[in-house]
C-alpha cells in the first residue's frame, strides 16, 4: 500500500509551504497525499452534547474552504483528496491513521506570531501523544527535493519501531540519501555510547539493507542544543527523533526536548513512534555515563526549562 502523507492545509505560507513540501515526498515515494482541514484541536467532540445538526451547520459554512482546497490538490504532482472536518480529534487522528494506513501527518512549524499557531501547535502535540508519525516543516525549509541528508537523533537506548514509523523507512532509502546518527552525551565525550546509538539504530530495522550509518558524537549541557548543532555540524536537512514510551519524570523530559525541537529546528523534524521492547531500559544517567549525579539533574532541569 502506498505511503499516504495527511497534510494540514491552509491559504497561509506557512501550510501551503508545508503542502510543497509533502508534495516533493510524496512523488519520490510514489505515495497519496490527504489534504486535512480542521478548525480546532480538541480532546473530547464539542458536539456530542449536542444535535448533530450543530456540526453540519459548521461544515455547512465551509464549501468555499473546501472547493478551494480541491483546486490545490488539482494542481500537485501526488494524487491528493481532501478532508475538511470541523475539530481535530483523537479518535478522528486514529481513525486517519488506519484507513490510510501507513499514514505519515505533515504540519507546517508553529510560528508564534501568526494566529493559527496554537492550532498547529495543538496538532503537533495531540498527534505525538497518540504515537502517529509526525513531520514539521519550517517554513524556510527547501521544498523543492526530498531529504538528502538525514540525522538520525539517538541515545544507547535500544527501540522498537512502532507499526506507523516503519514505512518511514521508504524515505531513508531514496537514492543518494546519505545517514548520519548523532549521539549527545552530556557534556562529557563517550565513544561507547555513540557506539551503543549506532547499534540501537540498526537493531531498530530501520536501516536494513542500507549502508551503514557515519556515527558523530556531540556535547551540550542541554539535549535538544546538542541536536540543533548537530543538524548545523552535519549539514543535515532533515533530522529523526524517536518518540518512546517512558518514565514519568523521563516522558516529560522527553516531551520537553521534542517540543523545543520541533518549535527551533531550522530543518524538518521526522517524529518516528516506537513500541516497547521487551529489553529493560538503561537507567537514566546512562546517557550521561561520566556525569555525576549533580550534573545529570542539572541536565534534566534545563531539559525541562521553556526553550528561549
Amino acid at each position: 500500500m502506498p505511503l499516504t502523507l495527511v497534510v494540514f492545509a491552509g491559504f497561509y505560507a506557512a501550510a501551503r509551504h508545508a503542502e510543497r513540501y509533502a508534495d516533493t515526498l510524496g512523488e519520490a515515494l510514489h505515495g497519496h497525499l490527504l489534504l486535512l482541514h480542521v478548525n480546532r484541536v480538541s480532546l473530547f467532540d464539542p458536539y456530542e452534547l449536542v444535535d448533530e445538526r450543530y456540526r453540519q451547520a459548521e461544515l455547512a459554512t465551509e464549501t468555499d474552504t473546501t472547493a478551494a482546497l480541491h483546486r490545490q490538490a488539482a494542481a500537485l504532482r501526488t494524487p491528493a483528496t481532501v478532508l475538511v472536518t470541523t475539530d481535530l480529534l483523537p479518535e478522528l487522528a486514529n481513525d486517519v491513521a488506519a484507513r490510510y494506513r501507513p499514514a505519515l501527518f505533515v504540519l507546517s512549524q508553529p510560528d508564534p506570531d501568526h494566529p493559527a499557531a496554537s492550532v498547529v501547535a495543538d496538532c503537533a502535540e495531540l498527534l505525538r501523544a497518540g504515537h502517529h508519525a509526525l513531520l514539521v516543516v519550517p517554513a524556510h525549509a527547501p521544498a523543492d527535493q526530498p531529504p538528502r541528508r538525514i540525522l538520525l537523533a539517538a541515545d544507547r537506548e535500544p527501540f522498537t519501531l512502532a507499526p506507523a514509523a516503519t514505512a518511514l523507512r521508504e524515505l531513508l532509502a531514496l537514492p543518494g540519501t546519505a545517514l548520519l546518527v548523532a549521539h549527545v552525551s552530556g557534556g562529557v565525550e563517550d565513544d561507547s555510547g555513540c557506539a551503543a546509538a549506532l547499534r540501537a539504530v540498526q537493531n531498530s530495522g530501520l536501516v536494513d539493507g542500507l549502508p551503514t550509518p557515519e556515527v558523530r558524537g556531540y556535547t551540550a549541557g542541554n539535549y535538544a542544543a546538542g541536536v540543533l548543532a548537530a543538524v548545523r555540524e552535519a549539514q543535515a536537512d532533515l533530522v529523526v527523533v524517536f518518540a518512546r514510551e517512558r518514565s514519568y519524570l523521563g516522558e516529560l523530559f522527553h516531551r520537553s526536548v521534542t517540543a523545543r525541537l520541533l518549535a527551533d529546528s531550522p530543518v524538518p523534524v521526522l517524529v518516528l513512534p516506537t513500541a516497547a521492547v521487551a529489553t529493560p531500559a538503561a537507567a537514566p544517567a546512562s546517557t550521561f555515563p561520566a556525569a555525576t549525579a549533580a550534573q545529570y539533574a542539572s541536565v534534566v532541569l534545563t531539559g525541562l526549562s521553556p526553550a528561549s
